[in-house]
């Protein structure tokens, strides 16, 4: 059986150092990558939600105006209703009235 030359053994050994630093080279490059990626991800869905939460306080101004707006339609339309109600039942003893007295005349 023939042992490797010591020189061969070494050099496997400084080759295989070599492999080994240039893979974790490459690793170390990748996830620096990634990490860059992550942040710039990150600061993008910050940027967003700051801009979702302007553009709902925005609009909890104007559901306010809104309420105010159609709570004073309905009250508005309320006091329509109740004036229409009573001057409706205001025609109808009218129509009573005048029915009676035609009724009178008549019979007369």
């Amino acid at each position: 059986m023939r042992r490797p030359h010591p020189d061969s053994v070494v050099r496997s050994s400084a080759q295989t150092e070599e492999f080994l630093e240039d893979e974790n080279e490459k690793l170390v490059q990748e996830m620096t990558h990634k990490v860059s990626a992550l942040k710039t991800l990150t600061i993008d869905i910050g940027d967003e939600v700051r801009g979702q939460n302007r553009m709902l306080k925005g609009m909890h101004g104007d559901f306010d105006k809104t309420e105010g707006l159609l709570s004073g339609t309905m009250r508005r339309v309320k006091e329509m209703g109740r004036w229409s109600h009573q001057s409706w039942m205001c025609y109808m003893i009218l129509f009573v009235v005048a029915i009676f007295f035609v009724t009178y005349y008549l019979i007369r």
